[in-house]
């Protein structure tokens, strides 16, 4: 009876309780192996998301970003770099001294410094300028020098907020914050999050008093960073994923005080249809939109937009990311800013979207739109995060080994 298997040893204890039972029991039990069989190959993907993640960005990345694509590559695929957002809204008057002993820089106060040398070198230079005129002799070797410098300076961008603050290891330094810790005020002192993330809430240049629409704001890390800047008015922060929202709201509890909380309204509309809840009533709105998601698509399996059930919504990308930004555009008032934002490498969800959204603004709702030039970002910045050189449109910030952040994209709009 050994020689039988598993089946015959079934077969056989099944006859030996009686004849009345034994050919729907067994027809019962031949079948079960292979249904088995059949749910496991219908349910577990042959190739992982992973793999068709890479396979597809080594096909288009290796065009887009030529002898660049390995190293971005390696960085893709190893520990993201993060940066340490400090909680202006909690006692956090000693976590700077912690962060610095252990070699770590406000990187955006360090962008402030390269402001006011810049501010400096140009005030010589127009010195040097006077001296020429006024003496009208040749300029001396130290009066040209002078004078070069002011030329070959980018111009100054006063407008980044100084009350953001942003903790980074150098270049290189691998060394990982502790996680963030409740203050006396019972807030947490700092905000984890990819430092590049902080670049489009930076272009925004919210000003006080204005009124911000974050279109797409779970899961709230540049909703925190924009309350930061102290300055916004009102800040309206949607999200169509209800399930997100729950963690924008837990965000806002854990790091801000109630009588900021209450000059923020949730919401979790489409926000394809947000012209027609508020539109033209905003400053400045930020419009980071869902992507593919590269740093996350490479690495996890979970919620992979790259697996095979989910194809059509990733084909549909650049067509909602449009939508959306045409709702920004349309909920911005004349004369408003508006950034737009994805953690993706892909042209053709960045610049490509950009470039359609202004050509539909102009024919079909008679708006012109003004692209701002954001290449001082890369002189500001260029010490912290590695940029391509190549965008048509806007800036990206490319994942590297020695600066892991990104990728980000982002690209500033004026509405006329």
């Amino acid at each position: 009876m050994a020689a039988l298997g598993g089946r015959g040893r079934a077969a056989a204890a099944l006859l030996r309780r009686g004849p009345g039972t034994a050919p729907a029991a067994i027809l019962a039990a031949g079948p079960r192996r292979h249904r088995h069989k059949e749910k496991w190959a219908t349910t577990a993907p042959r190739v992982p998301s992973t793999r068709l993640a890479l396979h597809h960005f080594d096909t288009s990345y290796s065009l887009h970003l030529g002898a660049l694509w390995p190293s971005v590559r390696a960085g893709l695929l190893c520990e993201q770099k993060y940066g340490a957002l400090l909680n202006n809204f909690a006692a956090v008057d000693h976590v700077p001294q912690e962060l610095e002993l252990l070699n770590a820089t406000d990187f955006i106060f360090e962008a402030h410094q390269k402001v006011q040398q810049w501010q400096r070198g140009a005030a010589v230079g127009e010195a040097a300028r006077g001296c020429q005129e006024g003496s009208g002799e040749g300029r001396t070797v130290m009066q040209a020098e002078m004078m070069a410098q002011a030329e070959m300076s980018p111009p100054p961008c006063a407008s980044i907020s100084s009350k953001i603050k942003c903790y980074t290891f150098p270049r290189g330094d691998i060394t990982r914050f502790r996680p963030a810790r409740p203050t006396s005020l019972g807030l947490l002192d700092y905000y984890l999050m990819d430092a590049a993330s902080l670049l489009p809430v930076l272009a925004l240049s919210v000003q006080p008093g204005d009124f911000v629409l974050d279109l797409c704001a779970a899961p709230g890390g540049k909703t925190l960073a924009l309350l930061q800047t102290g300055f916004c008015g009102h800040l309206a922060a949607n999200d169509v994923s209800i399930s997100r929202t729950k963690r924008l709201y837990e965000i806002l509890h854990s790091y801000v005080p109630k009588e900021v909380r209450d000059t923020v309204s949730v919401t979790s509309y489409d926000g394809r249809d947000w012209d027609q809840v508020k539109g033209g009533t905003f400053h400045k709105v930020l419009v980071d939109v869902p992507c593919t998601t590269d740093r996350h698509s490479a690495m996890e399996e979970h919620n992979n937009i790259f697996h095979k059930r989910r194809t059509k919504e990733r084909q549909m990308l650049p067509m909602l990311q449009l939508e959306l930004l045409m709702a920004g555009i349309l909920a911005a008032k004349p004369g408003a800013e508006l950034v737009y934002s994805t953690c993706s490498l892909s042209p053709l969800q960045n610049e490509y979207v950009v470039e359609r959204a202004l050509d539909i603004a102009e024919a079909q709702f008679d708006i012109r739109i003004h692209v701002e030039d954001l290449s001082h970002f890369r002189t500001l910045f260029q010490d912290t995060f590695s940029f391509f050189s190549d965008c048509r449109l806007g800036e990206l910030v490319l994942p590297h080994l020695t600066a892991n952040f990104g990728p980000m994209y982002f690209c500033k709009l004026r509405r006329m």
